[in-house]
């Protein structure tokens, strides 16, 4: 039997994802989580051979659970589950340990068959992710103008950002104009937002 950990804030999709997964002769659940932390505490706890976490949770996401589950159980397996998947989002999740990535708009059995793929030492990614990602346009950003953004994406004043990363205050901020005007957004929230969607931050 694989063993599997379910893990998703809702609970009508984690009871209906168990009670899908039920149906195979081959998958028991053998824990469930509604948020990142205790789906970490739940895989320590009942050592599942898979999990599979979904990508927006509260406390650690699905990306983070991904990351502390590699460090802290590599031999447990990680599926993200996501209902709006980005190019972005699919590397961070492999780049955290993922071994599998799919939407929640999968067809029914398709599940299954990944927790059994990523069981058996193999990979599973959208496909339609995997198109995106492999056409995503490079960065156009300076590594400069990526980490004056990724510090004002956390809110930190310009003041402070300057602080941080030993630049004029001036400089700042043309850092964070030129990185507005590259990626085509009207303000630095939705600069962010360009950035974060395509991976680069």
């Amino acid at each position: 039997m694989i063993r599997v950990l379910l893990a998703d804030d809702e609970d009508l999709i984690r009871v209906a994802v168990a009670a899908l997964l039920g149906l195979e002769p081959d998958i028991e659940v053998v824990a469930h989580a509604a948020d990142g932390k205790t789906a970490v505490t739940a895989a320590l706890a009942h050592r599942p051979d898979v999990a599979v976490v979904d990508l927006e949770m509260p406390g650690l996401d699905g990306i983070a659970v991904a990351a502390e589950l590699t460090r802290a159980r590599p031999e447990c397996a990680v599926v993200v589950l996501t209902g709006h998947g980005r190019p972005g989002h699919l590397r961070e999740a492999l780049t955290a340990g993922a071994r599998g990535f799919l939407r929640k708009g999968a067809p029914g059995g398709a599940l299954a068959d990944v927790i059994r793929r990523v069981h058996a030492g193999g990979r599973y990614v959208d496909p339609a992710l995997a198109a995106d990602a492999l056409t995503l346009p490079p960065c156009p950003l300076t590594p400069r103008e990526l980490e004056t953004l990724r510090l004002a994406e956390v809110g930190a004043p310009v003041a402070v950002i300057a602080r941080r990363v030993h630049l004029s205050t001036g400089t700042v901020r043309n850092h964070l104009s030129a990185a507005v005007q590259k990626l085509g957004a009207a303000d630095r929230a939705e600069a962010v937002r360009v950035a974060r969607d395509n991976g680069w931050l």
